[in-house]
């Protein structure tokens, strides 16, 4: 029962080669920053991506860009990451660009046993390309499959040795649904306490779904965009 590793380092021993890999978070929030850190170090490569955005230049899997270690990215957004772009036009990145709403519900059904699914979402566009169509109260749906990854790397506010995590408000986004669908999950927390601390009425992934979970450091939190308001006088 104890899940409990030392560090990011021995957290991803495991992850090989070509392997494909859930990684949570919104933009930037919600990341599992360590994680990825210890991929940036490692040698490994092409790897496959699930993930809502591809970071930035200098943060998040932008990291992994850089070096080269990602082969595919199944993404939603990707709007802020120049290099992405770039790998992308240039045929050096291979992209499966999803709506999120289906991104999501793909990854839900990959940790709950449903192999597929009909939604409206993308029919007429090039994401219907090459995929069933029915039609359900007089209107198209398609068939998209369920997501699966060898690994899914999630972040966390709070968390215990067996593995039950709390996220922080919006940091919840894609992790919870990826925790659920990795052949094995790795949790980062802020925070890890003693099982029976979490109350279980507000515990948003249960252990079961985590195989491995440790404790972070040094977390930038960076903001992607930051709007502020001119002060007046």
């Amino acid at each position: 029962m104890n899940k409990l590793v030392a560090n990011a380092t021995e957290a991803i021993a495991g992850i090989d080669n070509n392997m494909t890999l859930m990684v949570g978070g919104f933009g930037l929030c919600g990341i599992p920053e360590n994680c990825i850190a210890a991929l940036a170090d490692s040698d490994i490569s092409g790897l496959t991506c699930i993930s809502n955005n591809a970071g930035v230049d200098d943060f998040g899997l932008g990291l992994l860009l850089q070096k080269k270690q990602i082969r595919k990215m199944v993404s939603s957004y990707v709007g802020e990451n120049d290099e992405f772009e770039r790998q992308m036009l240039s045929g050096e990145l291979e992209v499966d660009l999803i709506p999120q709403g289906s991104l999501a519900a793909r990854c839900y059904a990959g940790g709950a046993g449903i192999p597929a699914f009909f939604t409206p979402a993308g029919y007429g566009t090039e994401v219907a390309e090459g995929k069933e169509v029915r039609e359900f109260n007089g209107k198209p749906h398609i068939l998209e499959s369920a997501l699966h990854a060898d690994f899914a790397l999630v972040k966390a506010h709070r968390g215990d040795r067996f593995g039950n995590l709390v996220y922080n408000g919006p940091a919840q986004n894609f992790n919870h649904v990826m925790a659920m669908a990795g052949t094995i999950t790795i949790a980062e927390v802020e925070e890890i306490v003693e099982p029976g601390e979490l109350d279980p009425n507000f515990i948003h992934t249960p252990g079961i779904f985590v195989q491995r979970i440790f404790q972070g450091v040094n977390y930038e939190k960076r903001i992607e965009q930051l709007t502020v308001r001119k002060r007046e006088g």
